[in-house]
C-alpha cells in the first residue's frame, strides 16, 4: 500500500524559510508528476507547485521567485523550499503522486505551515 509522508512544517516568522519534504513508502512506479498543493481555512485547495519526471516546473503567481519544487524521483521524493515567508502562505500543505498507472493522484495527509510574528 502506498502512503506519502510530509514533513518539514511548522511555525515560521514572516520572511523566514522552510523545508518541506514528501516521500512514498510502498510499492509506486511510474511517477510522471510530483506536486504540492495547499490549503488554507475556508479556501479551496489550490496548486502550490509541480514537477515532472522530466523536469518541467510549474508554479503558482503567488509564490513564483519565492519557493522552489525539486524531486528525486529514484528516492520517490519531492522537496518544497519556501523563502521569504508571507502570512498568506499559511496553510496545510499537500503533497500528490501521479502514476501513469492509475487515474486517481497519491496525497499525503497534510503538513501545518504557519506564518506569523
Amino acid at each position: 500500500q502506498v502512503q506519502l509522508v510530509e514533513s518539514g512544517g511548522g511555525l515560521v516568522q514572516p520572511g523566514g524559510s522552510l523545508r518541506l519534504s514528501c516521500v512514498a513508502s510502498g510499492s509506486i512506479f511510474s511517477i510522471y508528476r510530483m506536486g504540492w498543493y495547499r490549503q488554507a481555512p475556508g479556501q479551496q485547495r489550490e496548486l502550490v507547485a509541480s514537477i515532472t519526471s522530466g523536469g518541467s516546473t510549474n508554479y503558482a503567481d503567488s509564490v513564483k521567485g519565492r519557493f522552489t519544487i525539486s524531486r528525486d524521483f529514484a528516492k520517490n521524493t519531492v522537496y518544497l523550499q519556501m523563502n521569504s515567508l508571507k502570512p498568506d502562505d499559511t496553510a496545510v500543505y499537500y503533497c500528490n503522486f501521479q502514476t501513469t498507472l492509475r487515474p486517481a493522484p497519491y496525497w499525503g495527509q497534510g503538513t501545518q505551515v504557519t506564518v506569523s510574528s
